[in-house]
């Protein structure tokens, strides 16, 4: 089947944002936070607006094809082990979005981008963390040795590992970010109703 323009456009985008996020997230700002942080949650707007506009199908589609273009796009730009977990977070945290945005489609324009935009988060960022930093998955490659340094959780907690305290600032951004993004979101809905 064929890509049509807006799925071609969306699919770039999304290889675009994962090979970003990809490339960011290896580079950490403090002990809270990566780069990837700020870029990767724009992947669930992109995936709610095809899911709003061209149906869960299409969403599918773009995640599908945006998840193959992202995962080779960040085997060639990072490791080999962020590529697997970036891909395997991604495929499952992207999917699981276009269900919940779909069965709360029909409710309150910001329902179905918000709730399905926290539980992909959620499962993105435990899936992604985990494989990446993980002593658990050193057998991927990448010696992630200074992820598993002890740190105070956000400053102020008990001790936990890095890559702990950085899933956990990484979810917050994405929190603060989805909801963010609720502004583009409802101007393209917007803009959309205007064009009838």
């Amino acid at each position: 089947m064929a890509l049509n323009r807006p799925i071609l456009l969306a699919t770039l985008a999304m290889a675009g944002i994962v090979a970003l996020s990809n490339v960011a997230v290896q580079f950490p700002i403090n002990n809270e936070l990566t780069w990837g942080a700020f870029t990767y949650p724009f992947a669930f707007l992109v995936t709610d607006l095809t899911n709003r506009f061209l149906g869960p199908s299409a969403a599918r589609r773009v995640v599908i094809a945006g998840f193959v273009a992202g995962v080779v796009l960040s085997i060639v730009l990072a490791s080999p082990r962020i590529a697997i977990a970036s891909g395997s977070a991604f495929l499952v945290a992207q999917l699981v979005d276009v269900s919940v945005f779909n069965r709360l489609r029909e409710g309150s324009w910001w329902r179905a981008p918000a709730f399905s935009s926290v539980i992909g988060s959620a499962i993105d960022t435990a899936l992604f963390f985990t494989i990446a930093f993980s002593a658990s998955f050193a057998f991927l490659g990448d010696d992630a040795g200074w992820a598993q340094t002890p740190v105070p959780l956000l400053r102020i907690g008990p001790d936990v590992l890095l890559w702990v305290n950085l899933a956990v600032a990484d979810y917050l951004v994405k929190l603060a970010i989805a909801a963010l993004a609720l502004v583009p979101y409802r101007a393209a809905l917007g803009t959309a109703a205007a064009r009838g």
